[in-house]
C-alpha cells in the first residue's frame, strides 16, 4: 500500500511518499480503507521538529481519519465489514480518567498514523461514523471535536445560560462554538478578522471581539458580560493569552488550557487565580466514551463539522503547510479518493 511517512524531523520537506505491506488484521482488530483523514497543529509540530515529544522516525502522521471497515481478525465483534468507523486519538483509553490513557498508543506519533490507504485499528479503538456525515467530515472528528466536548460537557458540565468564551476560530474553538450554543449557552468568540467573526456568529455563537483592533480584550469580554466574565473559556493561545483569559473569567470559571499556538513562553501570576476562584486544567483530547457521547449529540442536533479546505491526500505537504501559514477558518482535511 501507499503511506506518506515522515522521515526526519525538522521540516514538512521531510514527509514522503513510500510502500509498505499492507497491513493485516490480529485478533481483535480490523483494517480500514482510509478514505479521508484530517489535520490538527500537533501534526504540524510534529513535523517540524517543535513538539514537546520526540518520536521514533519513520512516522506515518495525522491520528484523525474516517475509513471502511474492509478486513476483521478474530473475535471482533463491535464491527464488521462494510462498517464506516473513526479511529480514535488515544488507542486505550475507553472510558473514565486520563489515568486511563496510555501515552505510548497516541496515534500519529509515537504509533503510526492514517496517512496511509489502509490501517490496522484495535476494535476498542474506534467508533461509528456519525451516519448523517461524509467521510470528509467524519475525519475531522477524533482530535478536535471530541477535545472540545470533553472540555465542555465530560469535564465542564456545560449549562444552558452559561457563557463560553471560544479563542480563534480553529477546530477546536468552532467545535466549541457549536456544541455550546447547541447546548443553550451564550458563546463570545475572539478573532483578528471581523470576516472570521461574523462567520463565527452564524454558527450560534452571539457576540465577537476582534483581538488586533482591542488587544485588551479580556475588558471588552467583561463590558459584553455586564462585569461578571466567562463561565467556560477555550484557552487555545498558551501563556501569551492566558493572563487575559484569567482577566476575563467569572468567578468559578473553568479555564480549559488546549492548545499554545501563541507560543509557550509567558507569565501567569497565580493570584488572578485564586481571587477569581479559578479552575485551570489541560485537556488531553478525549477517550472513547466521550467521543460516542458526542457523536449521539452531533446526530441529534444535525451538526456538521466546519471545513475550511480539502486536498488531495497525496498533496499532504501542501495541506501542512496551510494548515501552518493559511489561518484557516476550521478544519483542512485530505480526501482518500483523490
Amino acid at each position: 500500500m501507499k503511506a506518506i511517512e515522515l522521515q526526519a524531523p525538522g521540516s514538512i520537506d521531510n514527509l514522503r511518499m513510500v510502500e509498505r505491506p499492507k497491513p493485516e488484521p490480529g485478533r481483535q482488530e480490523m483494517i480500514i480503507k482510509v478514505k479521508a483523514t484530517a489535520l490538527n497543529y500537533r501534526d504540524v509540530e510534529i513535523a517540524r521538529g517543535s513538539y514537546h515529544t520526540a518520536f521514533a522516525l519513520p512516522l506515518i502522521p495525522l491520528s484523525d481519519g474516517a475509513g471502511e471497515v474492509v478486513a476483521v481478525g478474530a473475535e471482533v465483534t463491535r464491527f464488521k465489514v462494510g462498517d464506516r468507523v473513526c479511529g480514535t486519538f488515544w488507542q486505550r483509553w475507553v472510558g473514565g480518567s486520563f489515568a486511563m490513557a496510555e501515552p505510548a498508543y497516541q496515534r500519529g506519533g509515537p504509533i503510526d498514523g492514517l496517512l496511509s490507504e489502509f490501517a490496522r485499528l484495535d476494535e476498542q479503538a474506534a467508533v461509528p461514523a456519525p451516519p448523517h456525515l461524509s467521510d470528509i467530515e467524519a475525519a475531522t472528528l477524533p482530535c478536535a471535536a471530541v477535545t472540545a466536548w470533553h472540555a465542555l460537557f465530560t469535564e465542564g458540565r456545560l449549562k444552558p445560560g452559561e457563557t463560553v468564551l471560544s479563542l480563534g476560530t480553529g477546530g477546536v474553538s468552532l467545535f466549541a462554538v457549536q456544541f455550546a450554543a447547541a447546548a443553550g449557552a451564550r458563546v463570545i468568540v475572539t478573532s483578528s478578522s471581523d470576516g472570521k467573526l461574523a462567520r463565527a456568529k452564524a454558527l450560534g455563537a452571539h457576540d465577537g471581539v476582534n483581538y488586533r483592533r482591542d488587544p485588551d480584550w479580556a475588558t471588552a469580554v467583561l463590558t459584553l458580560t455586564g462585569g461578571r466574565g466567562a463561565d467556560h473559556i477555550i484557552e487555545v493561545g498558551g501563556p501569551q493569552s492566558f493572563d487575559q483569559s484569567l482577566k476575563a473569567a467569572a468567578r468559578g470559571a473553568q479555564i480549559n488550557v488546549i492548545g499554545y499556538l501563541g507560543g509557550s513562553d509567558g507569565a501567569i501570576n497565580p493570584l488572578d487565580i485564586f481571587r477569581r476562584q479559578v479552575r485551570a486544567r489541560g485537556i488531553p483530547v478525549g477517550s472513547r466514551e466521550t467521543f460516542e457521547a458526542m457523536n449521539r449529540a452531533l446526530l441529534v442536533n444535525g451538526l456538521r463539522p466546519v471545513i475550511d479546505r480539502v486536498f488531495p491526500w497525496m498533496e499532504a505537504a501542501e495541506a501542512f503547510r496551510h494548515l501552518e501559514h493559511g489561518s484557516p477558518f476550521g478544519k483542512v482535511v485530505l480526501d482518500h479518493t483523490q
